[in-house]
């Protein structure tokens, strides 16, 4: 499997998520993050924002697929799990 990276050319992490033995290649902008997960930290770093809510980014990429969108996904603020109110 491919270590996630982040890509200053497309602006997003690139990163590939395990799916039924296959990886499915994906990505998600720096300011999908930074608005989802971060919007009082504006400089936080894209990949230290990604690390830090891996799971959730895995399993939206397996939500598209199984809806059937098709590599490489990219993921939209809406496809991402709803984060906790109490985390400003």
């Amino acid at each position: 499997m491919h270590n996630p990276f982040f890509s200053e050319r497309s602006g997003a992490v690139l990163f590939w998520v395990p799916i039924a033995g296959i990886a499915v290649g994906a990505s998600v902008s720096r300011e999908t993050l930074q608005r989802h997960y971060a919007p009082v930290a504006p400089d936080m770093d894209p990949m230290d924002t990604f690390r830090a809510h891996l799971d959730g980014i895995e399993d939206a990429v397996r939500r598209r697929v199984a809806s059937g969108s098709i590599e490489p996904v990219m993921l939209r603020e809406r496809d991402l799990p709803a984060r906790d109110p109490d985390v400003p």
